[in-house]
């Protein structure tokens, strides 16, 4: 007879693991990076630039694998962005307004001085400003990740801060996309997005919760997105805003928060180290100082590194010392500005709204804006898991130990 075991499944356990998502999109970015710097190199443009067209009728979309990747299956990703928003926001931490105040000063300082570091290395240059909010981004996977791997010794409480932080920064993103980076308005397939929103609204009236509904109508959104000048992407924070959050006849079941955890294994595992892999590759071969020192990725680095950690930390220590809130239970200062420091790994939306600033602006562009991207993250993990290491002294001992 054959007994079960009871050991668990090693990759189970890794998926069950919250750094999970960190890890992969780390590895996904390394493989690039090996990949643009060796004979493998002209194969993994290749790929990237293979194009893919779609043809019903009239309707033509041609692009590159790489802007599918960016405008496709990134929107899926801004989908479950949006979906973690309303869940956060009606049902989750951010529900509670005490919890609100000092995150959400902290992302304001943490987009703002990095901006304005960027702006001061490149204000010279028409096409090199155009950057200005690549250090304004928080990669919440990166930094969990990260966060993660100091183990028991963290408390809930800077995971709560850091994670809503992250989630107003995700909100800022939103909107800089959405005013900042769009161009040629199609005001034709921008009124087939508004003769959506009226549908939608019906379906999230009438509770209807057909996931295939949804995805049907934020397809079509997504194509009038595609073509209307406004960037693609959005069109998934706009589905998620109607979908369900309770129903009448099922108070006890979230719709939203149930697709959200459908999607969140397909997006951390799937969606995300593609785009890591396809946007991180960067050829490091013969770089000079003339490189490393230019503008863009100075401003880029700085901006993550010191703009990050600063931004927050004095925009928070602010907010504390005005009294409108108070320090995280079980925090100290120098935890604050640890996890301040780690919220300068800006990676995956970085690399996002760099490619939208940089669109069309040239391989130097790409290459700068990728080298201060690696440099101000890399720089930002390791000195914020440092500084976390000291603040929160030696992990836990358990029974177990």
């Amino acid at each position: 007879m054959n007994i079960p075991s009871t050991r668990p499944n090693p990759l189970n356990k890794f998926l069950k693991m919250e750094s999970a998502g960190g890890i992969l999109l780390m590895f996904a970015a390394l493989l690039a990076i090996i990949f643009a710097n060796s004979p493998l190199e002209p194969f993994y443009n290749l790929l990237l630039e293979t194009p893919v067209e779609v043809r019903i009728g009239a309707l033509h979309i041609a692009k590159p694998l790489l802007l599918w990747i960016n405008d496709g299956l990134m929107a899926i990703f801004f989908f479950m962005v949006g979906l973690e928003l309303k869940y956060e926001w009606l049902e989750g931490e951010l529900q509670d307004k005490r919890n609100v105040v000092l995150p959400g000063v902290g992302a304001l300082g943490g987009m703002l001085v990095p901006a304005l570091i960027y702006v001061y290395f490149n204000h010279a240059n028409a096409i090199d400003i155009q950057g200005w909010a690549i250090p304004a981004a928080t990669d919440i996977a990166f930094a969990l990740g990260i966060l993660v791997l100091l183990g028991s010794r963290v408390p809930a409480s800077i995971k709560i801060f850091l994670t809503s932080l992250a989630i107003f920064d995700d909100i800022g993103a939103i909107v800089i996309i959405a005013v900042f980076y769009t161009d040629n308005i199609s005001m034709t397939a921008l009124s087939v997005i508004a003769l959506c929103l009226p549908v939608l609204f019906l379906l999230n009236r009438f509770q209807v919760e057909s996931k295939s509904v949804y995805m049907l109508l934020g397809a079509i959104m997504w194509v009038s997105m595609l073509k209307s000048g406004v960037h693609a992407t959005l069109a998934g924070i706009i589905l998620a805003m109607f979908v369900p959050m309770r129903l009448d006849r099922r108070p006890d079941y979230s719709p939203a928060h149930q697709l959200e955890k459908d999607l969140h294994p397909v997006v951390a595992f799937f969606i995300l180290p593609i785009f890591a892999f396809a946007n991180a590759g960067l050829n490091l071969t013969g770089i000079g100082m003339d490189q490393l020192l230019h503008p863009v990725p100075v401003g880029i680095a700085a901006g993550l590194f010191i703009g990050k950690q600063l931004g927050i930390f004095a925009f928070c220590w602010l907010t504390i010392k005005v009294g409108w809130a108070k320090l995280p239970t079980g925090v100290s200062w120098l935890t604050l500005y640890g996890t301040a420091t780690l919220c300068g790994v800006g990676f995956t939306m970085s690399l996002f709204i760099g490619s939208l600033a940089f669109e069309g602006g040239g391989i130097d562009n790409t290459f700068d804006e990728r080298l201060g991207i690696i440099v101000g993250s890399l720089a930002s993990g390791i000195v914020g898991f440092l500084i976390l290491r000291k603040s929160l002294g030696k992990p836990a001992v358990t029974a177990n130990s």
